[in-house]
């Protein structure tokens, strides 16, 4: 029944910086002699009996809401549970809702370690981990932290100024005897993790010397296909040489002193040129470096520029591809090669190349489309192509992952072949007229020899009457001028005679002997020649009655 007097204590919350757990909650009673005990049981415990509990130490009989129990918890990739329960001398709570965590993933990072220093118009800035010199660790690989610091001047009206800075850095670009403030975070991008600021610094800054006209100016890199060059500007104007010197990148993440770990470029040492080739000492992999050029007068005086940071695939550019053109019967082939004098391995691994093909057709025509084509292959076909049309092709390499383009390259140009079709058609149609003009040819020389023939024929036979057959009484047999259908033919015929009286008989048959024997001799006539000798016959016979 005394438990019932009490309420469980509400909202448990763990809140973890590093390695320090405090365990909170909420208790709405007003009795001051209440207190709080809690329990936790860990992973291993949990899964072999659930109701093994352990006490928490340094959260037993608290009278606040909240107690520190940083020294139970050693394990902080395994899950814990923790509840509590409000206590009166013999009376306890039911226990409140029980808390689940896993250490290292609500774990936040906590500031780091700040030190400041003015000097020469810049302030050096030394960072230590969040954990220095402790020995446990939440985080155990100090060299996964990225470093931001914000600074401002100490004003009523500051800009604040975000930045990366390394362990050891400078902060430059502050006006002279002005105080500034910063403070620093640390991050863990890869655990998506942000730390707790440091404590407000502030310090003031100084003048800044003189610029030496002995130091080199306007130090800047210029890469182009995986070769490294570095410039800069001489404003000394009595002898001077110098050594450019690099840094391996990494070397800044680390919290250590690296001003002697500084290295002579090969080639690039006692030169009097101010630009120098240091493509021996960078590769794609090799990671980001820092450069800069020491000089030397001829007292041996020295002067030290502005660092660079050069990281290989960012700082290089892509320079144009080589293009190779190729036409067939219906499209035209583009042969992309790596930029020339490049290393085309390093270009085509790390770079991942995609190709932006622009072509048109080369004509006086001003208002011809321009097409675009992307491809991945280094070998593009162009389709569609008009016959005995020059074509122009220009190709620029880019690289999406590293927001990276070339330039264009020089135009190409190419003409395509003529239509073979138009060749066969002409011949068709000379082939087919050719035909026609024969076959109307010959029917005109078939016609004209026709009419010749009927000519001939007509006007001129090969077949004349005998001499001795000029005609009968008066009539002639033939006529030159009759028409085909009317041509003479060779008529026979017999003629019955009849005996009236023995004395007429004799000169009849006399009379018809002689004109049988004209039949004989091949005499022609026609139908109205046939019809008058026979009018003739009957009136001779009548005579002769």
């Amino acid at each position: 029944a005394g438990r019932t007097n009490l309420k469980s204590p509400q909202d448990i919350q763990v809140y973890i910086v590093n390695t320090n757990f405090t365990l909170r909650w909420n208790y709405t009673g007003n009795d001051a002699s209440v207190t709080f005990s809690a329990e936790y049981r860990w992973s291993e415990d949990f899964m072999t009996n659930e109701t093994e509990w352990k006490e928490l130490p340094g959260c037993q009989n608290v009278s606040h809401m909240e107690c520190d129990f940083s020294s139970a918890i050693t394990e902080y990739f395994d899950t814990h549970h923790v509840r509590v329960r409000a206590e009166r001398k013999e009376e306890v709570s039911p226990w409140s809702r029980t808390f689940e965590m896993i250490p290292y993933v609500i774990a936040h990072i906590g500031p780091p370690g700040v030190e400041l220093q003015s000097t020469n118009g810049v302030i050096k800035i030394k960072i230590s981990p969040p954990e220095a010199n402790q020995a446990r660790k939440m985080w155990v690989a100090d060299l996964g932290f990225k470093y931001n610091v914000v600074t401002w001047e100490n004003s009523s009206n500051a800009e604040f100024r975000s930045q990366s800075i390394f362990p050891t850095d400078i902060i430059d670009d502050l006006a002279p005897d002005t105080t500034y403030c910063l403070k620093v975070q640390a991050t863990l991008p890869l655990d998506s993790k942000e730390g707790l600021f440091s404590p407000i610094h502030c310090v003031k800054t100084t003048h800044k010397a003189v610029s030496d006209l002995l130091c080199a100016t306007n130090v800047r890199v210029l890469a182009l296909n995986m070769k490294f060059h570095l410039h800069w500007n001489n404003r000394y104007k009595q002898h001077v040489s110098y050594n450019v010197q690099y840094l391996i990148g990494y070397l800044k993440k680390l919290h250590d002193d690296y001003s002697e770990k500084w290295i002579n470029v090969p080639g690039c040492e006692n030169i009097t040129d101010t630009q120098c080739n240091f493509s021996s000492i960078i590769t794609a992999t090799s990671g980001f470096h820092y450069l800069r050029v020491q000089a030397m007068n001829e007292y041996n005086k020295s002067c030290l520029s502005h660092e660079v940071k050069v990281d290989p695939l960012v700082t290089n550019e892509i320079g144009p591809p080589g293009v190779k053109l190729d036409i067939s019967d219906v499209l035209l082939h583009i042969q992309i090669s790596p930029p020339e004098g490049s290393d085309s391995e390093v270009i085509r691994d790390h770079y991942d190349l995609s190709y932006r093909l622009l072509y048109w057709k080369n004509s006086s025509n001003n208002e011809e489309e321009i097409k675009m084509k992307e491809i991945k292959q280094t070998l593009g076909t162009i389709s569609d192509l008009t016959p005995s049309t020059l074509y122009c092709v220009k190709v620029q390499a880019f690289s999406e992952a590293y927001n990276k383009s070339s330039h264009f390259s020089k135009a190409e140009c190419i003409k395509t072949p003529g239509d073979k079709m138009l060749p066969l058609i002409i011949l068709a149609m000379f082939v087919t007229a050719l035909i026609v003009v024969v076959l109307v040819a010959l029917l005109l020389v078939f016609g004209v020899y026709q009419v010749y023939n009927k000519i001939k024929y007509v006007f001129f036979p090969s077949c004349q009457p005998p001499l001795n057959i000029e005609g009968f009484e008066g009539q002639l047999f033939s006529n030159p001028y009759l028409s085909t259908n009317e041509e003479l033919i060779e008529n026979c015929s017999i003629i019955e005679t009849i005996v009236i009286e023995e004395v007429n008989q004799i000169d009849f048959k006399d009379y018809k002997h002689s004109k049988q024997s004209s039949r004989d001799s091949g005499n022609y006539s026609n139908d109205d020649d046939n019809s008058g000798s026979k009018a003739s016959e009957d009136t001779l016979e009548k005579q002769t009655v």
